[in-house]
C-alpha cells in the first residue's frame, strides 16, 4: 500500500502519538477501521474512569480497579495509575530529593555513565523524541534517569534493555522523578531478577514459558523440541524488553497497565495467547529457521494492533495461570539453572 502524505487533516498521521514513525509496510486502511472502534471504547472508559478518580483519592488495590485495568486506562490517568498501583507514588512521597542525589552520585561512577551514553543513540531511532536533535530531546531525560537508577541499584547498575524501559516510563510519565521511582518498581519489585548480572530472573522465565506451552500447547512444544530450538532464541527480547519493539505502542502500553497492577505473570498471558493464537501457523514449520522466522511474524498484524481485542484475548486463551503454579515452576527452573552454572 502507498503511504499516504501526511497533512493537519490526516487520520493517521506518519508519526503517531508518542513520536514513533511508522514503519513503511504499517496498514494504514486497518489502522482507522480499529481507532474508529477504539475512540468509542476510549471515551466510555474515560467516562468511567472520571467517575472513579472522583469518588477516591487513592486508586485502591480491588477487584473493580483490577477490571478496570484490564479494560485499559485512559491516557491521562495512565500515569498516576501506574505511580499508585505500582507503590512508586509512595516511594517517591517516603525519599524527597532521592533522585537528585542519586543522579549526582551516579555522575561521578564514569563506568556508569560511559555505558549511558554509549546506548542513547541507539534508544528509540525511530522515535523523533528520542533523537538529538529533537528540541528538546529526550535523550537528557533518558541519560538522567539511568544514571540515577545504575547508582540506585548498584546491584544492576545498567543493561541493555533498561534504555528502552526508561524510554516508554519517561514517555508516559513525562517527568523523570516519576519515571525513576516506576523503572524501580518494575525493576526492583515486579520483574524477579531480569537485570541481574546472570540475568537467572529472565533465564528462568524463559524456561517456565517453555513449561507451561508444554502443558498448554504440547504440540508448540513438541515441534520446538524437535528442531532443537532453545526458547532463549525466540523470546528472550519479549521478556527482556517486555514486549517494547515487539509489539505496538499502545498494545505494550496496555500491557504494562496490568503489568504494574497483576505482576509479572501477565509476561506469560501474553506470550502464550500469542502462541495459542497462531499455533496453525507456527506448526507449518519445517526447519529451525522457519520456527525462529514464525515467532517473529506472530507479533505483527491485526491481531496484535487491535490491542482492546487482544486484551480481552489473553484473559481467556492462557486459560488458569495461578501465582502459585508459576512460583513452582520458578522455583524448579532457577535450581536447575544455578545447578548448570
Amino acid at each position: 500500500m502507498d503511504k499516504p502524505k501526511e497533512t493537519e487533516n490526516d487520520i493517521v498521521p506518519r508519526t503517531d502519538e508518542y513520536g514513533f514513525v511508522r514503519p513503511t509496510e504499517f496498514d494504514y486502511v486497518f489502522y482507522e477501521e480499529f481507532l474508529t472502534r477504539y475512540h468509542v471504547v476510549l471515551n466510555r472508559r474515560a467516562m468511567k474512569w472520571s467517575k472513579l478518580m472522583k469518588n477516591s483519592k487513592a486508586v485502591e488495590k480491588n477487584l473493580k480497579v483490577k477490571r478496570y485495568i484490564r479494560k485499559g486506562i485512559p491516557n491521562e490517568y495512565r500515569s498516576h495509575i501506574w505511580m499508585v498501583v505500582s507503590g512508586a507514588q509512595a516511594q517517591m512521597e517516603t525519599n524527597p530529593g532521592y533522585y537528585q542525589h542519586a543522579f549526582t552520585e551516579g555522575e561521578r561512577n564514569a563506568k556508569l555513565v560511559d555505558l549511558v551514553t554509549t546506548d542513547l543513540n541507539r534508544t528509540f531511532p525511530d522515535n523523533v523524541k528520542f533523537r538529538k536533535s529533537a528540541n528538546p530531546s529526550l535523550q537528557k531525560d533518558l541519560y538522567n534517569v539511568l544514571v540515577a537508577y545504575g547508582q540506585h541499584n548498584k546491584n544492576v547498575g545498567y543493561c541493555q534493555g533498561m534504555n528502552f524501559i526508561a524510554g516508554y516510563l519517561i514517555l508516559i510519565a513525562k517527568d523523570e522523578e516519576k519515571a525513576f521511582w516506576l523503572m524501580d518498581a518494575l525493576i526492583g519489585r515486579i520483574l524477579p531478577d531480569y537485570y541481574s548480572h546472570a540475568l537467572i530472573g529472565l533465564k528462568t522465565d524463559q524456561e517456565v514459558l517453555g513449561d507451561l506451552v508444554k502443558k498448554k500447547i504440547p504440540a508448540i512444544a513438541q515441534l520446538i523440541e524437535a528442531h532443537g530450538v532453545m526458547w532463549t532464541i525466540l523470546v528472550s527480547r519479549w521478556f527482556i524488553c517486555l514486549f517494547i519493539d515487539i509489539l505496538p505502542v499502545e498494545t505494550v502500553l496496555r500491557i504494562w497497565d496490568c503489568l504494574f497492577f497483576e505482576g509479572s505473570k501477565i509476561l506469560f498471558r501474553v506470550a502464550l495467547t500469542l502462541i495459542k493464537q497462531n499455533q496453525s501457523f507456527i506448526l507449518e514449520a519445517r526447519n529451525f529457521p522457519d520456527v525462529c522466522d514464525s515467532f517473529k511474524k506472530i507479533t505483527k498484524g491485526e491481531f496484535v494492533t487491535d490491542c482492546h481485542i487482544f486484551m480481552q484475548r489473553i484473559f481467556v486463551e492462557p486459560g488458569s495461570l495461578s501465582r502459585i503454579t508459576i512460583n513452582k515452576l520458578r522455583e524448579v527452573q532457577r535450581s536447575r539453572l544455578l545447578t548448570d552454572q
